[in-house]
């Protein structure tokens, strides 16, 4: 057994073993039942630094035995590392609260919990005239106000477009609660950066202490037809119709139109921060621009943006370095959200490609690395069951979506971040994904639209998980409840309550007369992913 006098250190770079953690007796009552979930038994590993206080271990799977001193404790499979984690222990979210210094810029974080994007579409939209779009309104301000006094440690605005014919939606749906109905915009050829309104948005979301991101992005070939005609990306691969959205072919970007990009970045990356924002977060996942370059997919190309990893990467590796270049400020923090899967196969962006990619990103100093998946299009896939099948089920049980990939990912980026988004619902749950170092930040984003003050609540202990919704599985009718939540919310109404079944029904009658090509993408998606046994 590991001498119990040892201190707790950094988790150490040893070889990837089966990882194991306690949870309540809820989820498993004896041990026979536990051998049934095919989880093996194991012994000690020695040498591991062993902390009294939060009783982790390293051990391997290998033993007929395992001293068991903690007889509410119960092992669940993990899928790295091996650490203990008593029982006693998983329901403390102090862990939550506690600060995190991040290793470039110097800043620090209140807390562990981040708001991760969500597209907010309320700043002010013109069909006819583009030059009166994407000014931060003031019920966007209010929104990140009542967020700013949730308690959140880190909040990343929604997606912040660089280019204002090049949007990722219109928010039509939404005009019947709220004036803005657009993206918020920072565009180099508007007369106007906004710079007073993104002054007074900072100050909103930084009014109660926590780290504010702008989070940057350029849908490129993913952007209806009916917003533009005439797309541009890496290549000129189309995106698929879906639900009867319709997307155009787009142009490959040029060498002269790709230097454009990565200065209409940076630009808006100075203008964020000479507003106030303690920096900015580069959207690289899910279908939009940075992602086309880094998808094998997408991108086609056979100069140096095309081809190894290295070229695919040489786009967002440059906005990086223009951003340094033209805010010349070590203090402005930098995160990149992207995939650790698209989902999409045979050629999307795979593990392997996500790693290496981890590696460029801390080599260009960025700070924060936030761990997403899937694409708009991922739904039409067909599905790997290859992939699929070597995702234990014991996953599902840690709630986050990616934690296992994290966990893999954590010996090779020793100084970056990691941001987990998507799934986590309890404390419980999220407290013991930062205590076993599988990430540093938990993402929220959904909830938070249904519970603004969420974080506060269960860091102060009164609020065991997010309020669960009665809403179809699958994306699609998921995010039209919260764009609708985050409306009410920057408009000072009542938030809509989808844990109610009559709110929800209402909610959907209303869509299926004011938005029915939403309503029959939402049944769509739904259907597939509930054919998939899916949460995403």
């Amino acid at each position: 057994m590991t001498d119990p006098s040892l201190t707790y250190s950094s988790r150490p770079q040893a070889p990837l073993v089966t990882e194991w953690g306690y949870k309540e007796n809820k989820e498993y009552q004896t041990w026979g039942q536990v051998q049934a979930q095919n989880i093996q038994t194991f012994q000690a590993y020695q040498g591991y630094p062993h902390d009294p206080q939060n009783q982790y271990l390293r051990a391997t799977v290998s033993s007929p035995s395992f001293p068991i001193s903690d007889p509410t404790a119960i092992p669940v499979h993990y899928g790295g590392p091996f650490k203990l984690v008593s029982s006693s222990n998983m329901t403390d979210t102090a862990v939550l609260g506690q600060p995190l210094t991040f290793p470039f810029s110097g800043k620090t974080a209140r807390n562990r919990i981040m708001k991760s994007a969500m597209s907010e579409r309320l700043a002010t939209f013109s069909p006819y005239d583009p030059r009166e779009r994407g000014r931060p309104t003031e019920e966007l301000k209010r929104l990140y106000e009542t967020w700013a006094t949730g308690g959140i440690g880190i909040i990343v605005t929604g997606n912040i477009q660089i280019k204002k014919g090049h949007l990722e939606a219109t928010g039509t749906m939404l005009m019947h609660i709220s004036n803005g109905a657009g993206n918020a915009i920072i565009d180099r050829d508007i007369p106007s950066h906004y710079l007073g309104d993104y002054r007074a948005l900072a100050r909103a979301a930084k009014s109660w202490g926590s780290l504010v991101l702008g989070q940057l992005s350029h849908p490129g070939r993913q952007v209806p037809i009916t917003i533009q005609p005439y797309p541009e990306s890496a290549s000129d691969i189309e995106h698929p119709s879906i639900a009867g959205v319709w997307f155009a072919r787009p142009t490959p970007l040029t060498k002269e139109g790709i230097r454009d990009t990565v200065q209409r970045f940076a630009y808006a990356a100075l203008v964020l921060h000479e507003a106030g924002f303690d920096g900015v977060q580069l959207h690289a996942a899910h279908g939009y621009l940075l992602h086309q370059f880094l998808s094998l997919r997408t991108n086609k190309r056979t100069d140096e943006y095309g081809g190894p990893l290295a070229n695919r990467a040489r786009l967002i590796l440059e906005i990086i370095s223009e951003i340094k270049r033209v805010v010349d400020d070590p203090a402005f923090m930098l995160s990149v959200k992207f995939n650790c899967h698209d989902f999409l196969y045979p050629d999307g962006i795979n593990e392997q490609e996500s790693i290496a990619l981890a590696q460029m990103l801390e080599g260009a100093g960025v700070d924060l690395l936030e761990i997403s998946g899937g694409a708009y299009e991922s739904v039409q896939a067909p599905k790997n069951s290859e992939y699929e099948d070597t995702i234990p089920s014991q996953t599902y049980l840690r709630e986050a979506y990616f934690i296992d990939f994290a966990d893999r990912l954590r010996p090779h980026v020793p100084l970056s971040k990691i941001c987990l988004t998507g799934g986590f619902r309890s404390a419980h749950a999220m407290a013991n994904a930062v205590r076993c170092s599988s990430t540093d930040v938990v993402g929220l984003a959904r909830p938070l639209a249904a519970e603004p003050f969420l974080v506060l609540e269960m860091l102060r202990g009164d609020k065991p998980r997010a309020k669960p919704d009665k809403l179809l599985p699958g994306q699609t009718l998921s995010i039209a409840a919260a764009a609708t939540q985050i409306a009410e919310i920057g408009n000072g109404y009542d938030i809509t309550d989808f844990s109610n079944a009559f709110s929800v029904s209402r909610f959907v009658a209303k869509l299926q007369k004011e938005s029915p090509a939403t309503m029959s993408e939402a049944l769509v998606f739904g259907a597939a992913k509930s054919a998939e046994g899916s949460e995403y």
